[in-house]
């Protein structure tokens, strides 16, 4: 699946029939590695990684996934880069262009990003920012297909915080057909100008019961309350106990409902044990899906 966009920062990039051809090219080298390895269709070609944010999964899955598709990956922090003393993003964009085929950033601020990719001649990916988290999505709806079957009808809870990674499977629920209900405490909805454009296209629902949201859901999701870039102890207060997932909301959905969750967990904080470690849970599989939905995202932006 060749895309028309040079970049993917949102997925608001992306139309519906590329979305879904991702989820499906996804699967498909999924297979193919369990078969005996991917096709070498990126070699020669090199990935050069960005982090202003730790990682554990978005980095392993990019290094791991330009490897078996033949590929390099060149891994810079912050403090690798002339960004340290004061280089302009534009600069450092125009730069990197000349080197290599495709930028990976997982940063703080979302507009870093854009002006990266303004001043980019390359592709560029949002590993992650403040605002939106692309690549889980992919790997989410990935799961959710594998799982469930099927994508359009569905019902998706969301969980707590409105975060960057609600706010992109919000357009995830849009480009696929996916009903979504959305719980979390006031003052912590997600971005208003994504859900408005969503709705467009998809039923999103805003509540602020728990129990409103998980009513006849296919999948709950939720995410962790204080985050890299927001590690007040107090917002934690906002959200214990009325909107951690547990047994009992669990069974509030479907019985056949899964759990996901982006991952790293605070157990017995947004979620307990018992239901991350339950058998309604596919969040192994979900971490194991960004190496295959990242690997999918490469081969459409790389282009030979």
């Amino acid at each position: 699946m060749k895309l028309k966009t040079k970049d993917l920062l949102t997925l608001a990039e992306l139309t519906p029939k590329e979305f879904l051809g991702l989820i499906d090219d996804s699967i498909k080298l999924k297979k193919e590695l369990k078969k005996g390895g991917n096709k070498p269709v990126l070699k020669n070609k090199t990935l050069t990684m960005i982090f202003q944010k730790p990682s554990t999964r978005t980095r392993v899955s990019f290094e791991i996934g330009m490897f078996q598709l033949g590929g390099h990956t060149i891994n810079l922090s912050s403090n690798d880069t002339q960004l340290s003393r004061g280089e302009s993003i534009e600069d450092t964009a125009k730069t990197l262009s000349r080197y290599t085929d495709c930028i990976m950033a997982r940063v703080y601020d979302h507009e870093l990003l854009q002006k990266l990719s303004a001043h980019s001649s390359v592709p560029v990916i949002n590993g992650l920012s403040d605002s939106f988290h692309p690549c889980q999505i992919l790997a989410d709806f990935m799961t959710i297909q594998e799982k469930k079957k099927k994508l359009k009808g569905l019902k998706i809870a969301w969980i707590g915080d409105g975060n960057n990674v609600c706010n992109s499977m919000i357009y995830g629920a849009a480009l696929s057909g996916i009903d979504m209900s959305i719980a979390t405490p006031k003052g912590y909805e997600p971005d208003k100008s994504v859900v408005k454009e969503a709705k467009k296209s998809a039923n999103i629902e805003l509540t602020v019961d728990p129990f409103t949201a998980t009513k006849n859901a296919d999948v709950v999701v939720t995410d962790t309350y204080s985050s890299i870039h927001n590690k007040d102890p107090k917002r934690i207060k906002k959200f214990l106990p009325k909107y951690q997932v547990n047994p009992k909301l669990m069974k509030s959905a479907k019985k056949d409902a899964i759990f996901l969750h982006c991952l790293p967990a605070k157990r017995e904080q947004e979620v307990t044990s018992s239901v991350l470690d339950g058998n309604q849970s596919v969040i192994w599989d979900e971490a194991e899906n960004r190496l295959h939905s990242q690997k999918a995202l490469l081969i459409s932006l790389i282009h030979a």
